[in-house]
């Protein structure tokens, strides 16, 4: 029955459910990406203001550091196209046995490939969906705003929504019906400061991006997998085979000059080969692979610092934004990518044929499989609740060399 269980979750072979379950995953996405670009073309709410607020009286600048067609470009072709050629070029790495069929070599590129561009669609979808959402909910003025208004000053009274009218240096709050700028996308995207679309953009594709490729590029602070407690010190030692020997002629002194205790202990060989320095576990990466990966992350940056110089945001506006693309670039990352201190440079692979669109309650993992009521019978398992007992083992009992998904 194990060998059926197996074979039910090869992975070698993809299933229509399978390949539908991912489809719609991208037309979710696409979905998301729909609905922020709804939010960004309808009137957001315009929340009321001063014409004293020196922070809303920038000037409105026309041509922008970075353009929207250009941060298009910079935080989403451009690292579409990067991941594309890294998954081409240096997926599956030197590890992969040359006897290894081209077929399954191009399966995984192809695999690489695909989990990369659904993490990057799923950061930018997100984030600029919750941006686009909060920008109509909120309706902050931007710095630039009474630059765009025009206000109609000899009628403020009649736009007043608040504050001290008709009083000796009273400062009144008014509509953006005082505004006699007839040009609606200008005015309506005065009303659209928080939180920065360009920086919340810039960081869902170019963090994504730097944490793409510090995981192929195995660009990771060294580390150690944790060990029991009171392991031998001297795998910590700068020469553990000299500690390992030093420790073992004390023990043998000590087993020599005391006989009651040596009746109760074995004499020590005296030398362990097994014992490995700590140092020698992991080393840190080449210094050029750290500045290819953080320089997406720095663009980022630039991108959102342009928000300020061009009097678009107030700096919490890009603060905020920030954080929103940050966010969703950690998560669609993980989401569909082993961790980069742990996972070698690999996505994910893909769900089970069993659990393509659901995996149920009292599984907890889209991998793997739930044995059948029959075969649960065969193995003497009565059907319901013990089918929790499910098992992940995906391995891939294949040729050697070969790479399944």
């Amino acid at each position: 029955m194990r060998h059926n269980l197996r074979s039910r979750a090869n992975p070698g072979r993809i299933s229509v459910a399978l390949a539908l379950s991912y489809v719609f995953d991208w037309v979710v996405i696409i979905l998301a990406a729909g609905i922020g670009a709804a939010f960004a073309i309808i009137e957001p709410n315009k929340r009321p203001f001063s014409l004293a607020d020196p922070n809303i009286s920038f000037p409105y600048v026309h041509k922008e550091k970075v353009s929207t067609a250009l941060l298009g470009v910079s935080a989403l072709v451009a690292p579409a196209a990067i991941i594309f050629l890294v998954s081409v070029l240096l997926v599956p790495g030197p590890t992969v046995s040359k006897t290894t069929p081209k077929s399954l070599i191009w399966q995984r590129k192809l695999w690489e490939w695909h989990t990369g561009w659904l993490g990057l669609a799923l950061s930018q979808a997100a984030s600029f969906l919750i941006t686009s959402g909060m920008k109509n909910l909120f309706g902050k003025p931007r710095p630039d705003l009474l630059s765009r208004c025009n206000p109609d000053l000899s009628n403020i009274a009649l736009h007043a929504v608040g504050g001290l009218v008709n009083v000796p240096e009273g400062v009144a709050l008014v509509s953006h019906t005082i505004c006699q700028n007839t040009d609606k996308s200008v005015m309506d995207d005065g009303f659209r400061s928080f939180p920065s679309g360009h920086a919340s953009f810039a960081a869902g594709g170019l963090i994504y991006l730097s944490l793409y490729l510090a995981s192929k590029l195995a660009t990771t602070i060294p580390f150690l997998p944790p060990r029991a407690y009171g392991q031998d010190e001297s795998h910590f030692s700068a020469f553990p085979s000299r500690a390992a020997r030093e420790a073992a002629e004390t023990a043998r002194t000590t087993i020599q000059n005391d006989k009651s205790y040596s009746d109760h202990l074995t004499e020590p060989s005296g030398h362990n080969d097994a014992v490995i320095a700590s140092r020698n576990q992991a080393a840190a990466p080449p210094v050029y692979l750290l500045a290819i990966a953080v320089i997406p992350w720095f663009a980022s940056i630039y991108i959102a610092s342009t928000r300020w110089s061009d009097f678009r945001h107030h700096g919490f506006d890009i603060l905020f934004g920030y954080i929103i693309g940050t966010v969703t670039s950690i998560f669609a990352f993980r989401y569909y990518h082993l961790p980069i201190a742990q996972g070698a440079g690999w996505s994910w692979g893909p769900r089970s044929r069993e659990r393509s669109f659901w995996a149920g309650i009292g599984v907890g993992n889209y991998a793997g499989t739930l044995p059948s009521h029959s075969e649960a019978a065969d193995a003497d398992l009565e059907p319901g609740p013990p089918l929790r007992r499910a098992t992940n083992d995906v391995s891939y009992a294949g040729q050697p060399g070969e790479i399944p998904l």
